[in-house]
Parts: C-alpha cells; structure tokens; sequence
C-alpha cells in the first residue's frame, strides 16, 4: 500500500514535471499549456458520452432482471478515466484515454471483480454463520408465549 501511495504523490507528479520539460523545451510553452487544456476538455466529453451508454447498459440489465456488476466497476473504472484526463498531465492523460477504451475497461474490471470475490471468499464474506448462530457455531434457544387480545391489554394498563 505504502508503495501505491508514493508512486501516486511522488512519483507521478516527478515524471509528469519532467515530461511538461521535455514537451515544451521542444513546442514551447504555449502549445504544451494548450494540449493540456484541449486534452481535458476533449476527455471530459469522452467521459461524458461513455458514462452515459454505460448508463443506458445499467438501466438495460436492471429491465431483464440482472445484476450489473460488470457495468458497475467500469462505471467506477469510467469515473477514474475522467479524474486522471482532468489532471494535467500527459501521463495521466494516457492512462486515462486507456481506460476510456472498451477492451481494456472490461479487462481491468473483470481483473478487479475477481480480486475483490477472492478476497472477500477468504475473509469469509460469503461464508458468514447462519441467522441464530454465532462464531462458535453455537445455537441459542429460547421459550414464547402466544398472548390473546385480552391479556395483551392487561400489559399496557396498570
């Protein structure tokens, strides 16, 4: 986790800096600023115009009576697209525009749904112990009484 996190807010940041060098040494400040912007701007709308066929898909399966999980995760998947073409960068904006591309969205997402059953088959999230038992698998018993109309009014008077 520790490495994710500084190759999220150090390293990234440290190779992007170093590609705004390269870039405008070579077209210059103005057009590097430019394609920044032109590259938000045109992935917004790319985000956009996926996000709303995906939602279609959703509403689609939900109809015929199915579960979209798949849609879901790339759905999140889409929203990270968007944040990372929305950054300034152009590493960030490669790695946006690929997860805005279907093959390699579903990939990912199917990668990512299967991590998240194995995890949650070992941690027990499927397996969890029937209502009335506990982790010792331990049944507790207990006794009821059925009350009529008349003695249910002599609890409530005093």
């Amino acid at each position: 986790m520790f490495a994710l996190l500084f190759f999220m807010f150090i390293a990234i940041p440290v190779i992007e800096i170093a590609i705004f060098i390269q870039v405008g040494s070579v077209i210059g400040l103005w057009p590097t600023a430019a394609l920044v912007l032109i590259s938000a701007f045109v992935g917004a709308s790319l985000v956009r115009s996926q996000g709303l066929k995906m939602l279609i898909s959703v509403q689609q399966r939900l109809q015929r009576g199915e579960i979209p999980t798949q849609e879901i995760f790339e759905g999140v998947m889409l929203a990270v697209a968007g944040f990372l073409l929305i950054t300034p960068g152009f590493l960030t904006d490669l790695m946006g525009m690929i997860l805005l591309l279907p093959l390699p969205r579903k990939h990912l997402s199917q990668y990512v749904m299967k991590k998240a059953e194995i995890k949650m088959a070992t941690r027990g999230g499927f397996n969890q112990a029937p209502f009335g038992k506990d982790e010792t698998g331990s049944t507790y018993e207990g006794e009821y009484e059925t009350k009529d109309e008349q003695d249910r009014d002599k609890l409530n008077k005093p």
